[in-house]
């Protein structure tokens, strides 16, 4: 179960927009000193020009401020926590996110464009007066430090196993995010040779092309498991293949998230995201069975818990971007 939380809207000077951009859905919600209203979502753009994702953002923040009783020009600030990673163009950010731009891999990706980027920060600053744009994983991180499971902790990380896969990471009390911000992107890190393997980037064999959303769908569908739900479902149920396919699965998260901890000396380790938080109670033994008892030194007093924030950490995550913002 999610810890309580409270979250203090009277540091918000005016109405914000937050954006939550994942490679399957776009939430935008708005929030002013009476606390956060008019959510709204709808399917990632993936047609059209390489600004549609931006377009997309603009209309829903409309769409957000109509329902919660606002206007558009109420807002102040915009905190974007979306899936990465991200160029630079310009001093813009773009998204390069695998699981929206299909110029990355091609069409053996099956996504219906060739974007090798799509514009963000450009349109959105055109828009409205502040936008702050952070990976969704550092976002997260911010919000779980914040109100959620991360609390008062120094070195830690936020993970997401969702359609992809995310990290957020903080060592000696500083959030990391390297030339790009694309801090914590250990999903693309190579595990594997498997050619069935494909991830959007365009690696074959990376941690998302192996165990993330989309890809348990692609490779495991025609063995009758339709998503990670129904996989999961047949485990739990004790389908042999299906236990056997969600152990190979766990061996390689648990492993990556083994490799954060002992590279990043880690104390603890949120987890969020549709995949695990679905199936959390039956997947986190597994995971914890690839570190328990390997190397003290680095994995003694380690902790990986469930996101404190829950299903709701995408939510509060944009949130935690633009709370406290000069507005």
């Amino acid at each position: 179960m999610a810890a309580t939380f409270e979250i203090h809207f009277s540091s918000l000077k005016a109405p914000v927009a937050c954006v939550d951009i994942g490679g399957t859905k776009i939430a935008v919600s708005v929030a002013d000193r009476q606390g956060v209203r008019g959510k709204v979502f709808e399917p990632t753009a993936t047609v059209g020009d390489r600004g549609a994702v931006a377009a997309q953002i603009i209309r829903l923040i409309s769409a957000s401020c109509q329902a919660g009783g606002l206007t558009v020009a109420d807002i102040a600030a915009v905190g974007v926590a979306s899936c990465g990673p991200f160029v630079m163009q310009a001093g813009k950010i773009e998204l390069a996110a695998p699981n929206i731009c299909g110029g990355l891999a091609g069409k053996a990706r099956g996504l219906p464009n060739d974007w090798p980027t799509a514009y963000l920060e450009a349109p959105l600053s055109q828009a409205f007066p502040h936008v702050r744009v952070e990976n969704d994983g550092v976002a997260a991180l911010e919000a779980e430090r914040r109100w959620g499971a991360l609390q008062g902790m120094a070195n830690c990380a936020y993970v997401t196993w969702s359609t992809g896969i995310g990290m957020g990471l903080c060592v000696d009390g500083r959030i990391l995010r390297g030339k790009n911000g694309n801090a914590g992107h250990a999903g693309h890190t190579f595990v594997s040779d498997d050619a069935e393997a494909l991830c959007g980037c365009g690696n074959v064999g990376d941690v998302e092309g192996l165990v993330a959303g989309n890809a348990i769908a692609r490779r495991f569908g025609s063995q009758g498991y339709a998503d990670a739900s129904a996989l999961m479902a047949a485990a739990q149920a004790g389908d042999a293949l299906a236990i056997g396919l969600v152990d190979e699965l766990c061996r390689v998260m648990g492993r990556t998230l083994y490799n954060m901890a002992a590279t990043l000396d880690l104390q603890r380790i949120s987890m969020g995201g549709s995949v695990f938080w679905h199936h959390r109670e039956f997947l986190l033994p597994k995971l914890q069975s690839h570190w328990q008892g390997k190397f003290a030194a680095l994995t003694e007093g380690l902790a990986v818990v469930p996101a404190g924030l829950g299903l709701q950490v995408g939510d509060y995550a944009a949130l935690a971007l633009v709370l406290d913002a000069k507005t």
